[in-house]
């Protein structure tokens, strides 16, 4: 991204991503804000500066732990909930492998600290814990209610 001046850089990168929203290239979250870093080539105050102008506008909304999302998509429960709902949907069973951190990253499109603080939530409800190999594992599965 060209520097014209620190204070219109934040206002060129909140262009850039408003006009990738409207054109469909961004349809519910945005890049990490380490990833916009990295795109545009700045650093996090002025990224959180372009976050805050779209927030602003009623383009975008953030979800704390979880992400930038364009606004009015998206499930935005609690990352932990939503790791719940997938050991229920596929079935997970007490004994079964959790999913590594990378992977529950990559499904849920999120930062590793986000899912970091969902395992951290999971294993305090005695719902995983670590086993041997240093992988963590299914101790108890959470009622309908959510709790374990």
């Amino acid at each position: 991204m060209p520097q014209a001046s620190p204070r219109g850089t934040y206002l060129q990168i909140s262009e850039s991503l408003r006009q990738e929203i409207e054109n469909g290239e961004i349809r519910e979250a945005l890049p990490s804000e380490a990833e916009l870093m990295r795109t545009y080539g700045v650093g996090r105050t002025t990224i959180g500066r372009a976050l805050k102008a779209l927030k602003a506008d009623g383009v975008i909304e953030s979800v704390q732990g979880s992400g930038w999302y364009v606004a009015g998509t998206g499930d935005r429960r609690p990352l932990v909930e939503r790791v719940v709902d997938l050991l229920r949907r596929e079935g997970t069973a007490v004994g079964d492998t959790f999913p590594s951190e990378s992977e529950l990253c990559e499904t849920f499109g999120v930062s590793r600290t986000a899912v970091r603080t969902a395992i951290a939530q999971l294993e305090g409800r005695g719902v995983i814990a670590m086993a041997p190999g240093r992988r963590r594992q299914v101790r108890a599965l959470p009622g309908e209610d959510g709790g374990a």
